[in-house]
């Protein structure tokens, strides 16, 4: 017996959060759902240098991008945004890919780890995900249903979760916590029919790397194995809309990593 296809979210006359959205992975993520029809609004801290750079990239997305400046480690931050969001049309879709990788051993050369530097990257990772998810949820479990969902929660967790490296205490131990949480909460989310997939990326073209030395940029490059080459922030936003229009992708963490493997450092 042969069974027709069941297509996932239809994004056309729907709203979209993406926290980090302004570089980078949130960035190519934000023109992929636009370019599918959603508005969607960019949730990502101001310039530091009082400039309006990341306000003028969202803007250059087109009338359908709305930037949102905040910090994600506040829960009104992400309660504004989907409000915004909702304002505009039933928020469908909300991921996740505000983070940092701050460095740092438990016994490094300038001392031991600081407690509240260990705290802060939890606090950004894996609280900013959390804050997304929750206020993200209240709104969608009132959505009506298209092709059987009324939302999808798209986090980001990182190879690193599984292969962390020395130094990465914090941010394998927060982005570990993302791939953790990715179950129970599509299990309780699914009374709502409300999916929740996480995508854990390799290693990829983001600010984050750009800001490596070329050496170093090269030996992280030679790490993946097929296709030789870091991956792309376009690479990432793809998988989003593939798991944003595939039903059956539920509750699981997806590494986009070229079969890469990380070695202890």
């Amino acid at each position: 017996m042969s069974h027709a296809w069941a297509p996932g979210l239809d994004l056309s006359a729907s709203s979209a959060v993406v926290t980090g959205g302004a570089s980078g992975l949130g960035y190519a993520t934000a023109r992929a759902l636009i370019s599918a029809g959603a508005e969607v609004v960019v949730v990502d801290l101001p310039d530091a240098d009082g400039s309006a750079d990341r306000a003028e990239a969202v803007a250059a997305l087109g009338g359908a991008a709305h930037f949102h400046p905040g910090d994600v480690t506040d829960p009104h931050t992400s309660i504004e945004a989907v409000t915004t969001a909702t304002a505009k049309a039933p928020l469908r879709v909300a991921v996740s890919c505000a983070g940092v990788a701050t460095p740092g051993k438990l016994l490094g050369r300038r001392g031991t780890l600081p407690a509240e530097q260990f705290m802060k990257v939890m606090a950004i990772n894996t609280g900013g995900t959390v804050n997304l998810m929750t206020a993200a949820a209240a709104a969608m479990q009132h959505n009506e249903p298209v092709n059987g969902d009324r939302g999808v929660l798209v986090n980001t967790a990182s190879v690193a979760a599984f292969d962390g490296q020395i130094g990465q205490i914090a941010y394998s131990a927060s982005k570990g916590a993302v791939a953790s949480l990715t179950l129970p909460a599509a299990r309780e989310l699914a009374r709502h029919a409300v999916r929740v997939v996480t995508i854990a990326p390799g290693l990829f073209e983001t600010p984050m790397m750009a800001g490596l030395p070329e050496a170093a940029r090269e030996s992280l490059r030679a790490k993946t194995l097929h296709p030789p080459r870091l991956g792309q922030p376009a690479d990432y936003a793809q998988l989003v809309m593939q798991i944003i229009a595939n039903p059956m992708l539920n509750g699981e963490t997806i590494r986009l990593d070229g079969a890469v493997r990380l070695e202890p450092q």
